[in-house]
């Protein structure tokens, strides 16, 4: 049996996407706006700019989208885990079968909620160490310059300048920013970084008072955002906070080196008051002034009192003198005595010498001595040698016996005598054959043998390089030498 087809009925037939299309506006229509209470989940934001998340309870998840231009005007910045009411309008994704909330804008869920973001936020911070002491910086004494960060509208601003008119005139720039708001942190934030990025050749301001009034937890989370606190913890001028009343915190309050219960205590931090440091010099001027004359007045009575104990100056010169006279009379004295002393031992020397006439007579004498006793040894010296002589003659050889001896030995001498020549010469001649081998090896003639030639002048001075100047040369080759022209 063949199967038979069922009938259709009155049920319509959809497409797939007809029927995505009729849900998306069924949905949309049915619902229109919603505010949706939950907590963040898998916050993401893509590349795009847009953000993706997930809202969700104890029972049940929506997905969220939040656009571009919408997320930029947000004034909470989306965080896992953060509760939150959404507004915005349902819909459908079609190409995932699943519906979603556009978010249009956010706030937190209750004070509580807010509370805790600001506890984690500034436990995290704290982590970091920009709440540390010893990052603190002191407040100068005398600022020249001002710097506010405030609305440019609004009591705040007329309180700090008033202040400061009152207490200590000086130069006020203002930054003006919005201090509550969709982008009012990221505008505060430009601010503290701008006038701490101003160069040395602009009236950089000495002290920073970053200031607002007082208003709900809400309207101060602009003070509480973390791109305020980080610029406020890198900025190198000092920066008093004045956010608020005196009951108020906010996590710059932490960050900044001094904290001002309102904005007019923040002008009176940044500056003292102008007729206490006008009172405060006139005292210590005329401190000094009494100072100064105790000195003097105390000086003046030391000296007097040396003055006294030292007497008068001629008294004291004249006992100086006396004994300048006495010392005068005993180196006179000494000096006579001396010189009688060298004068006695002179002429105690003078009687030691003898006459050069003398010593000359004395001498004379012992020479003469002298001679007569030489004449007398050498007579008697040559009686002896006569003596000598006469043995000795009958003790000679006959003269041809002594020659002919005398030519053996010569002749023997002369045989050894030429043995002993040859081999010296033989010797000398080895030595002198290995310098002579190397001399002729280096000599300058074995290199022209090789193929190299030498250049001269006409003075005969070697020409050794290519850059000499064009003149006649005479090239020497190892067979002969030629004429030639260096070009």
């Amino acid at each position: 049996m063949s199967e038979t087809p069922l009938p259709a009925g009155n049920v319509p037939e959809f497409t797939v996407t007809s029927l995505a299309g009729s849900l998306k506006r069924t949905i949309e229509e049915s619902f229109g706006r919603v505010r949706v209470r939950g907590e963040l989940s898998k916050v993401k934001v893509h590349t795009s700019g847009h953000l993706y998340t997930t809202l969700k309870d104890d029972g049940a998840v929506i997905d969220a989208v939040c656009w571009r231009g919408t997320l930029a005007r947000l004034s909470v910045r989306p965080e896992e885990g953060m509760e939150v009411i959404c507004t915005g309008r349902v819909t459908t994704y079609p190409a995932r079968s699943n519906y979603q909330l556009v978010i249009e804008s956010m706030e937190l869920a209750g004070q509580g909620a807010l509370l805790k973001l600001l506890e984690d936020r500034k436990k995290k911070l704290a982590g970091e160490g920009l709440f540390a002491p010893e990052r603190k910086q002191d407040l100068p004494a005398l600022p020249r310059v001002i710097g506010v960060v405030t609305s440019p509208t609004g009591a705040v601003i007329r309180d700090i300048l008033h202040r400061l008119r009152d207490r200590f005139p000086c130069h006020v720039i203002v930054w003006p920013v919005p201090v509550q708001g969709a982008g009012a942190a990221e505008k505060i934030a430009a601010a503290i970084a701008g006038f701490d990025a101003l160069p040395q050749d602009f009236p950089r301001p000495d002290v920073l008072i970053v200031a607002r009034g007082g208003g709900s937890l809400e309207d101060l989370m602009a003070f509480n955002e973390e791109s305020v606190v980080r610029a406020a913890a890198a900025c190198r001028i000092p920066l008093i906070s004045a956010v608020g009343h005196e009951t108020d915190t906010t996590l710059i309050d932490f960050v900044s080196d001094r904290r001002a219960p309102t904005p007019t205590a923040a002008a009176e931090m940044a500056v003292p008051v102008r007729l206490a440091l006008v009172a405060l010099l006139q005292d210590d001027g005329q401190r000094l002034v009494a100072a100064a004359a105790r000195g003097l007045a105390d000086r003046r009575q030391r000296l007097e009192s040396l003055c006294a104990r030292m007497g008068e100056p001629e008294r004291m010169f004249e006992a100086r003198i006396q004994r300048l006279d006495h010392l005068d009379h005993r180196l006179g004295a000494a000096f006579e005595k001396n010189l009688g002393r060298v004068r006695t031992r002179l002429a105690e020397l003078g009687g030691r010498i003898l006459h050069p006439r003398r010593r000359i007579l004395e001498a004379r004498t012992g020479l003469d001595f002298r001679i007569q006793a030489l004449h007398r040894a050498a007579g008697k010296n040559i009686s002896d040698r006569g003596h000598r002589l006469g043995g000795l003659a009958g003790r000679l050889t006959p003269p041809r016996a002594r020659i002919a001896q005398a030519r053996q030995m010569l002749t023997v001498r002369a045989e050894s005598l030429s043995s002993a020549g040859v081999r010296v010469i033989r010797d000398r001649h080895a030595r002198l054959d290995l310098p002579g081998r190397l001399l002729e090896t280096l000599s300058f003639q074995a290199v022209l043998t090789r193929g190299f030639a030498l250049v001269r002048d006409e003075a005969g001075h070697v020409i050794s390089s290519a850059s000499a100047p064009a003149a006649p040369v005479r090239i020497r080759f190892h067979d002969g030498e030629r004429d030639g022209k260096l070009l």
